[in-house]
């Protein structure tokens, strides 16, 4: 057998086996959830229904490789006025399906088979299967604990080497939080094309703005992701976008246009409807956060009451990555929190392997995530 994915052992792991159980047992109380439509964060209908009308009256296919025009106006717009300020000009920006495609997209376009891409070492695993399509391998650079998950910049510099052929920074970070705040002297000194995943950028906690990176690194080709999964909570409609600063666009703008006119992936309907989702979304988004940050506080303020947990406030996000201390293996304590009838994941699902981590999202509802922390604290309690 050959391709993708060709030698692994693709068997559910003993938490999905255990879950699959629990199922049949009854259920659980999830606290892994990232889809916003599963718990009350449904964009305005009447709202779409507008931004679509204009599309059906003078529906006309007319593709564009980097997008339709009036989207990537709007996409400019949300840059300006983002805080601080970045200008990237509607030429600069190039729509597709989705951030996953948007990363596919520039591995194509930045890495050749055998080359390496540094990441965090707290790693979101679609990484994984995206460096094995291409064929590339993913070095992971620290992130320190300590000090908030900041990027270890000495870490960053050692792992790069004569094939490495970009950074992948994520902020905020999932599922840490971390924020990126300043510019980053090893990164100017290592002068590769930087990629930034900034899907949680309008979910602040600890910090009052989430800098666009290119504002933080204009000397380096960067480029920024984002779309309307998390922004608005439509991973349904499917819309993402690459924005180019300067140095990006010049370098390597025209290659990108040509592997986005590819695929034209995104549909001319959700195109079409941007401007007015962008225009009049903010409401929705601002309903969003005063939901994730009163569940991050109330997360926080319980995972504090016990003594085995240290809980970091995150700068930004919506999920939460404790320490615990007293269970040494992580399989084992997902498995047997999952028995008291909470589902949680484990740190090594994100490839850390310091200590004992679990993710817990704070998207869901108020009540369920009480009621899950509540048999969360006392699964850990009592082994």
């Amino acid at each position: 057998m050959t391709g993708f994915l060709a030698f692994d052992d693709l068997t559910p792991n003993p938490i999905e086996v255990a879950r699959q159980r629990r199922i049949a047992r009854g259920g659980y109380i999830d606290l892994t959830s990232s889809n916003p439509t599963h718990h009350g964060h449904v964009f305005p209908a009447a709202l779409l229904s507008q931004a679509a009308d204009a599309y059906w009256v003078a529906r006309r296919y007319e593709p564009d490789a980097r997008g339709a025009p009036a989207a990537r106006a709007a996409i400019a717009h949300y840059y300006a006025g983002r805080t601080p300020a970045c200008s990237i000009p509607p030429a600069q920006i190039a729509i597709t399906a989705s951030t996953s495609e948007a990363y596919g997209l520039l591995l194509a376009l930045l890495t050749d088979p055998g080359d390496n891409i540094l990441t965090p070492a707290v790693s979101y695993p679609l990484l994984e299967y995206l460096a094995g399509i291409h064929r590339v391998e993913l070095r992971p650079y620290a992130l320190d604990e300590r000090h908030g998950w900041q990027i270890d910049q000495a870490s960053l510099r050692a792992q790069a080497d004569g094939r490495t052929r970009l950074v992948l920074v994520i902020s905020p970070h999932n599922p840490t939080g971390m924020v990126v705040r300043a510019a980053l002297p090893a990164l100017t000194a290592l002068q590769l094309p930087v990629v930034c995943d900034e899907v949680f950028a309008e979910f602040g906690y600890s910090v009052d703005h989430v800098p666009p990176f290119a504002a933080l690194h204009p000397e380096l080709p960067v480029f920024m992701l984002n779309g309307i999964s998390k922004m608005f909570a439509l991973p349904d409609l499917k819309l993402g976008w690459i924005a180019c600063n300067a140095p990006a666009h010049q370098q390597y703008g025209e290659r990108l246009e040509i592997l986005n006119d590819m695929y034209l992936s995104s549909s001319g309907l959700i195109q079409a409807m941007l401007p007015v989702i962008m225009r009049d979304g903010g409401a929705f988004i601002g309903q969003m956060r005063r939901h994730i940050r009163h569940n991050i506080r109330i997360a926080l303020e319980l995972l504090g009451t016990s003594h085995q947990i240290t809980a970091q406030p995150p700068d930004g996000g919506y999920y939460l990555f404790p320490a615990i201390a007293g269970w040494p293996d992580e399989e084992r304590l997902v498995l047997h929190l999952l028995e008291h009838g909470v589902l949680v994941h484990p740190g090594y699902f994100y490839s850390y392997d310091h200590g004992t981590h679990l993710m817990i999202s704070c998207l869901v509802a108020e009540s369920q995530l009480r009621a899950g922390l509540a048999r969360l604290l006392g699964g850990i309690a009592h082994p």
